[in-house]
């Protein structure tokens, strides 16, 4: 259900009342439908995790070891999610700045690490939710647009 907002924490009671307070004033209500996708989602047949897992698992290695690879960027390996968030500093430039010219010049859209708050600065962030391809043709063009614009 990627992208559909909709999730569940388990966590101490007296947290979970701040964050009550938190999401009902941010975000309101989840759509009845949505609602109800995440019960099939939970209910539903499970034999498909392992095997969306472990391509996941591929996706992430494939996107790491490549980002890695860049001279100059330096990524660890997430624990969760399907996000990888490279260290890009040795370029000294802001991440905005980075971001904005990775997608105009060579095509590759991500997210500014700064948009995440002051301590995303020097940060990229890439999804790795999409094909084996995208992701091989991605590093492909992060290479080649690091190497023609920083070394």
């Amino acid at each position: 259900m990627t992208g559909w907002r909709l999730g569940y924490a388990i966590m101490p009671e007296e947290l979970a009342q701040g964050v009550e307070l938190l999401l009902v004033h941010s975000i309101g209500c989840t759509a009845t439908f949505t609602q109800m996708a995440g019960i099939a989602a939970l209910q539903g047949d499970q034999s498909f995790v392992d095997e969306y897992r472990s391509e996941y698992q591929v996706r992430r290695d494939l996107l790491i070891d490549g980002l890695n690879s860049i001279p100059g960027v330096q990524c660890q390996m997430p624990n969760g999610a399907f996000y990888a968030f490279p260290n890009v500093k040795s370029f000294k430039q802001a991440s905005r700045d980075i971001a904005g010219r990775l997608l105009d010049e060579a095509g590759v859209a991500l997210l500014a690490g700064s948009d995440f708050g002051r301590g995303g600065e020097g940060y990229l962030r890439l999804c790795y939710a999409t094909s084996r391809e995208v992701i091989s043709d991605t590093i492909e063009k992060m290479k080649i647009f690091f190497q023609v614009n920083y070394h």
